[in-house]
């Protein structure tokens, strides 16, 4: 990890981390870090493509709509940047569901922020990992859900078993060369259209 995007606070009051020694874009600076600052969702938009890491200086209740922005551009960790001000205008959200992958303040030493950026960087792409696992095994439940009615509907208007039904509908999708929840599908719908019709 070599850059690193800071968002700023853009609400009133101004709320600007950088107004002292120990502000992310200099303390990152000097952690050997590229850092790069941006005040608005545009600006942020743009350089995350050219960052590994972002660190939001703001409140709790805007971090997942900041996150949502970015993490539509490119998968980042996302970090929050805990001050005494970030904190206090967070006191409200504590119960919200926020995520961040990690949580940086003013009086971290270089090697906890290295350490945390790290730890940082892999629940960031576990969780990504694992958003993925989600859609494809909802995925495989919505085939499996068309191929159960496609089953259902061939076992009563052929009077046959489900066992048998799943048999003709896997020899149909081999003789016709498609996946077999396209031609449960395609049962499914053409017995729909036919029942509204009649």
């Amino acid at each position: 990890m070599h850059s690193v995007l800071i968002v700023h606070h853009s609400s009133d009051p101004p709320y600007d981390p950088d107004s002292d020694n120990r502000g992310p874009t200099r303390l990152l600076g000097g952690c050997g870090y590229i850092a790069r600052s941006a005040r608005s969702r545009d600006e942020a938009f743009d350089l995350v493509g050219e960052t590994d890491a972002a660190v939001l200086a703001l409140p709790i209740t805007e971090m997942n709509g900041w996150a949502d922005l970015l993490l539509s551009r490119k998968t980042v960790p996302v970090l929050w940047w805990c001050t005494s001000e970030t904190a206090t205008l967070s006191v409200s959200a504590c119960e919200d569901d926020v995520r961040i992958d990690g949580v940086l303040s003013p009086f971290m030493q270089p090697a906890e922020i290295h350490w945390i950026l790290h730890f940082s960087a892999r629940r960031c792409y576990e969780r990504a990992q694992w958003a993925k696992e989600r859609e494809k095994l909802l995925a495989r439940l919505e085939e499996r859900k068309w191929i159960d009615m496609a089953k259902g509907i061939l076992s009563k208007t052929k009077n046959i078993s489900e066992s048998e039904a799943y048999d003709l509908l896997r020899k149909q999708a081999m003789n016709e060369r498609k996946r077999m929840v396209d031609v449960a599908t395609s049962i499914v719908k053409v017995y729909q259209l036919l029942h509204e019709q009649s």
